[in-house]
Order: structure tokens, then sequence, then C-alpha cells
């Protein structure tokens, strides 16, 4: 349990790190083993951007533990599938012809891992669409997320206002993240198997991961837009931290809207992961 003089300088540590952003901040942090969030515009919509990837993946999963897919079932993807990509995709840079067949299994990790933006369009249309993927995440007791367009359709929206609509709250990803640690809504299998690839997951080495202590276990999934007109719309990250402890914290912070380089955007993530990790471990 974190002692309260501690929540208010931690929350006030937020605001002040939010004011060097360059743009909006929201931030969620709760211990998985209970306990009280702590927040900073924990209400307020953020685009979730790649972030949206593992509600997605969960989804799909439901429906492998509902027998309607299965994980080594092969996926064609097309020429069609590969046109116009303009956003990360290694699958695209190794197949731009298409013509391959990837299972299930190989899509998701690909979407987590790599943050596969085809990965993720074919994983949207297996797991029924928007209104599909938002009602998984409804029946498991997710409010304030929504799942709406695919990844091309966000990137070939020149305002960049259709990422917008794929949305969620710090405290909406802190709950789903959560609910993955627990196991609620979804099956033990599908919960080792997304806590690998969260793990393992190689984008945004400087954000939760960036000034924890050298070999701190991070489970994340980061989402980023690209920089338009000298304004940078989402760069987010959320994972579950385990402390040295053995308990573990759930965050998530979102930058929206921001003016600032990279470099400050990741390290105001980087910041709030530490701030929350040593307030957690003070004695």
């Amino acid at each position: 349990m974190i002692a309260a003089i501690v929540v208010l300088t931690l929350v006030q540590q937020f605001a002040d790190l939010a004011a060097t952003s360059g743009g909006r901040v929201g931030i969620c942090v709760q211990a998985v083993e209970g306990g009280a969030p702590q927040e900073l515009n924990g209400s307020e919509r953020f685009p979730m951007q790649s972030v949206y990837k593992l509600p997605i993946s969960l989804a799909v999963l439901d429906a492998v533990d509902r027998g309607t897919l299965t994980l080594g079932q092969k996926v064609r993807l097309t020429a069609k599938d590969m046109a116009d990509v303009h956003f990360h995709s290694p699958l695209h840079d190794k197949y731009p012809d298409g013509g391959i067949d990837i299972s299930v299994r190989d899509l998701i990790r690909a979407a987590i891992v790599d943050s596969d933006g085809v990965a993720s369009d074919a994983l949207f249309r297996l797991a029924g669409g928007g209104t599909r993927i938002t009602g998984y995440l409804r029946a498991a007791g997710i409010r304030d997320m929504d799942v709406v367009a695919t990844e091309r359709e966000m990137f070939a929206d020149r305002t960049r206002m259709t990422q917008y609509r794929n949305s969620a709250t710090p405290r909406a990803a802190v709950a789903l993240l959560r609910a993955l640690y627990e196991g609620r809504g979804v099956s033990p299998a599908a919960r080792q198997l997304l806590l690998q690839d969260l793990t393992d997951s190689v984008p945004g080495p400087k954000r939760l991961k960036g000034l924890l202590p050298p070999g701190t276990p991070v489970a994340h999934k980061t989402g980023t837009d690209g920089t338009f007109d000298g304004v940078t719309r989402a760069t987010n990250d959320i994972g579950i931290i385990t402390l040295p402890d053995g308990r573990h914290l759930a965050i998530a912070v979102f930058v929206r809207d921001s003016t600032a380089d990279e470099s400050t955007r990741e390290r105001t993530i980087a910041t709030a992961a530490r701030l929350a990790f040593d307030a957690w471990m003070k004695p």
C-alpha cells in the first residue's frame, strides 16, 4: 500500500511533469494486487494509436477460446493488404506483394511484439470489426475504451482525426491491464501468451522502460502517431511493471497533441513510470 503523503506528492509530480510535455498528459497507475489508482486526467479520453492492438488481440483470443478461430489457422495476406501501406509494418517490408499465409498466432505476435499494422488490420477483421471488439471490452467490464477504425483508415485520413475515435481513458487502459493480469475475460493460455508477447515487445525502449532499474520486467504496448505540422497527436505506453518485491504496477501514460520533440515526449513517459516505481518502493 502506498502512503497518503506519498500519493499527494506523486500526483503533484505527475502534474509538474505534464507541464513540460508540450501537450496534454493522462496518467493512471494502480497496483494489480489492490489499492486506489493514482491519476492525472485519468478519466479523460486520449487516442490510443497502436495501444489498441492489445484489445484487438484480446478479442481474437476470445474467439479462439470460444472455438470460432484457432491459433494455427492460416490467414492469407494478399497484394491488396500490402497496397498503399504508409504505416509501420515489418510484414509489408518483407512481403510487399503479399501472397503469404500466416497463422493467427503469428499475426498476434507481429501485432504486439513488432506493432505491425498489417497484422493488426488482419486481426481486426478476424475479431469481427470494431463493434465486436468494443463489445468484448464491455463484456469484460472495460468502459471508456473504443476500437472503431483500422490502421489503414487512421493513416488514410489526412486530417489525422480518425485516430481520436480509437480512444481510451488512462483509467480504462489500467483496468484492461489488470483484467489481463488477473485472468478476467481471458483464458489462462491466452493470458500467458499475451503477457509473454507484451514482455517481448520491441518498440518504445525509452518509454516506460527508459528510466527503470536495468532488468526490471515490463510487459507493455506502445502507441505513436507521426508528427504533422509540428504536432504529434499520440505518444503512449501502457504496461505492467514488476517491482523488486514481486508486486505489479499497471500503468498507462498518454501524451496527446504535443508540440515537443520525440525525446521530450518519451522522457515524459519514462519519468512518470520511474516516479510511480519509486513511490511504491518507499518503505
